[in-house]
């Protein structure tokens, strides 16, 4: 069996076929790093399906009941039972691989007993406000209460247990449970163990082509080395594509052989995520917007000592770069504020990362006329090609999907699937006491030993031997890959280990930095660069070529201000102002005084480098009281007596051309722009 795609359900599907019983063969190759693409973009939920239990519900509960019964009952029989199988499959995560996740509480807050208009456009969910204990009630024995229990609590409980919750007109909220996880590091650990159960896995290698035999049967795929740019061949018996959005370009190469255009089985759907910093939500307490403005769902939850927002819902084809957009980065931030206490300021400049990730919603373009449609992930093989795909689907059912593709290539008679007995990579000899344990051994800090533990499981032993003393009193050994983040210098040189083969992949998925804070990650490129040329063996010419490879692929990412776009809104939007609005642009969060952080952000973004002292030189000159902050009379001061290209290239870009200091002091803070 070989397996195009190494997210997580190409990877579990090399797990699951590794682990049977038989002399099954089994390689799984992936075009760029394990889980880079779907699998790494997630809400970070393993979650039993709230949402569909309600889509269900308003499907069975419709006028379709009475026009086709029979349909209308099957369809939700068939979601109904999707949703026991995510339950089955988030208990299993939760009871198996413990090293790699944890419960998660989640309140959702009324402000409303009927909600109008209702939520899923069905009347019966106009009363969810008041029917919610009872439906999070059975939504815990669907996994047979394995969960923590739901419960509610009332306003004054609400306002202590999440004080960033806007509790005027609060009447109570509702609080359930969902399994969290870091989804990079489970998909990571699940083709860590499907290479110990003995399959062939390989990041960086890409299908380019497929292999057909006189009865156009697939029999084998050419296939590219992307780091050396080698190609070679591979055969099989069966190739399986696990490609997520990017099946149907995959499924054009299988019909290479064959004059008919193939029919797409996937439509990608975007999904938008930002995150804050941590003191937007509690530490161990999330919020769901079960109705914003715009129907969807949208989670607000602590992840990694951040706060984690998404996801928008939009369609559209897929692309590799995690590039979101402003308008959707601004929606998000506009939803938080409906349920934010009024007391915070919801601010643009917060958001320290932004990422776009693409789900695939399946069809089957091989089912016969009349089937049904998929309602979760379909598993279909082209008769003519013999290739077998999957799509759709769920982080949650991951290892269930794996199952079921195996069993369609090996048959009802062929050898079980034994994933159901398995720990992933890590938790063999896990426990929670480990933090303790690593830091008494190591003498690390408490929050590198709790990231340690809960990403590695037993294995951040084997790491920890490769951290080094820091040379002060404590913590003893784990030199910081970035200040005020647990990662540490030693993470770099075990992920080399573990398939990491760039820059990027360090920063996006070994560790989280990426995800977490573009600007910390950016900042981390050279010291992550100088230790993987030491550990890979690079040269200068390769080093210099994953550098710009990897500033490249991390200014994709969303950060704390949109580049360029705010500059050129701000242009289209401004044809008249004063001084004032040039300060309120700078000022990214909103203080009512510039610090030196914010002046060098404006420097980056007129393409100016500026800093060490050159920015302190720049700085100090505006900063006349020396206290720090930059006030608009400070400010002013500045414009009206400073000769630098700094302060030329700003009134170029703010419409203010080659005003001289003589013109700009006549026109003062009232000035016109342009």
């Amino acid at each position: 069996i070989l397996i195009i795609g190494g997210g997580a359900t190409g990877s579990g599907i090399a797990l699951d076929a590794a682990t049977r019983d038989g002399d099954l063969k089994v390689a799984c190759i992936e075009r760029g790093d394990f889980g880079s693409e779907t699998s790494s973009r997630s809400t970070k939920l393993i979650w039993a399906g709230i949402k569909y239990l309600a889509t269900a519900s308003a499907g069975l509960l419709s006028r379709n009941l009475f026009i086709s019964p029979i349909q209308t009952i099957n369809d939700f029989y068939d979601e109904f039972k999707m949703i026991s199988s995510c339950h089955r499959e988030r208990k299993w995560m939760i009871e198996k691989q413990e090293h790699l996740t944890n419960w998660i509480p989640i309140v959702v807050p009324f402000t409303k007993w009927i909600v109008w208009p209702p939520p899923f456009g069905h009347w019966l969910f106009s009363l969810f406000p008041v029917l919610a204990p009872a439906v999070f009630k059975f939504y815990d024995g669907m996994s047979g209460f394995a969960c923590p229990p739901s419960y509610s609590i009332g306003k004054k409980k609400a306002g202590k247990l999440f004080p960033q919750i806007n509790d005027k007109d609060l009447k109570y909220a509702a609080v359930f449970y969902e399994v969290q996880h870091n989804d990079a590091r489970t998909n990571i650990a699940i083709a860590m163990t499907a290479a110990e159960k003995g399959a062939h896995i390989s990041n960086y290698v890409e299908m380019i082509g497929a292999i057909f035999d006189e009865k156009k049967k697939v029999v084998g795929v050419r296939a590219l080395d992307v780091i050396a740019g080698d190609e070679f061949e591979i055969f099989t018996k069966n190739l399986v594509f696990a490609g997520g959005p990017f099946t149907d370009s995959l499924r054009g190469l299988e019909n290479e052989a064959n004059d008919k255009d193939i029919k797409p089985a996937v439509r990608g759907a975007a999904g938008t995520h930002i995150v804050l910093p941590g003191y937007y939500s509690p530490n161990k307490m999330g919020l769901l917007d079960y109705n914003t403005t715009d129907g969807r769902f949208l989670f607000f939850v602590p992840w990694e000592n951040h706060t984690l927002v998404g996801t928008t819902d939009i369609k559209s084809n897929p692309s590799t770069a995690p590039t979101p957009t402003e308008n959707e980065i601004q929606w998000i931030l506009k939803e938080c504020e409906t349920y934010l206490s009024k007391d915070l300021l919801v601010r643009r400049s917060d958001v320290l990362s932004a990422w776009k990730g693409w789900r695939p919603l399946a069809v089957d373009p091989n089912a016969p006329p009349g089937a049904p449609v998929s309602r979760d992930h379909i598993i279909s093989t082209n008769p003519q090609t013999g290739v077998v795909f999957i799509a759709g689907g769920k982080w949650t059912t991951w290892r269930e999907m794996a199952e079921e593709a195996v069993d369609k290539i090996v048959g009802k008679d062929g050898p079980k699937c034994k994933t159901l007995e398995l720990k992933l990579h890590g938790g063999e000899g896990y426990t929670r006491n480990l933090p303790i344990q690593l830091i008494q051994k190591h003498g690390m800090s408490s929050d590198t030993a709790e990231h340690l533990a809960k990403t590695y499981g037993s294995r951040a032993w084997e790491m920890c031997e490769h951290s080094r003393p820091t040379g002060k009193m404590w913590p003893r050994f784990g030199i910081p890959l970035a200040d005020l983040y647990p990662y540490i210098e030693a993470e770099v040189i075990y992920a080399c280990r573990e398939y990491a083969c760039t820059i990027e992949d360090i920063l996006s998925r070994r560790t989280r930095l990426a995800f977490l804070n573009k600007d910390a990650a950016l900042a981390a490129v050279p010291r992550v660069s100088d230790m993987m040329a030491s550990e890979l063996g690079w040269s200068e010419s390769v080093k210099e070529e994953q550098v710009s490879a990897a500033l490249k692929y991390l200014n994709s990412y969303g950060g704390r201000f949109p580049q360029d776009e705010r500059l050129k809104a701000f242009r289209a939007q401004h044809t008249k102002g004063d001084i004032m609005d040039i300060f309120n642009v700078i000022d990214m969060d909103q203080s009512g005084f510039l610090d030196k952080q914010e002046v060098a952000d404006m420097a980056v973004r007129l393409g100016i480098t500026l800093e060490g002292s050159e920015l302190d030189e720049v700085f100090d000159h505006m900063d006349k009281d020396k206290n720090g902050r930059i006030e608009i009379h400070e400010f002013i001061a500045w414009l009206e007596s400073a000769e630098t290209d700094f302060r030329e290239k700003l009134c170029m870009e703010f419409g203010l051309g080659g005003k001289k200091v003589e013109d700009l002091k006549e026109m003062g803070s009232g000035s016109l722009l342009g």
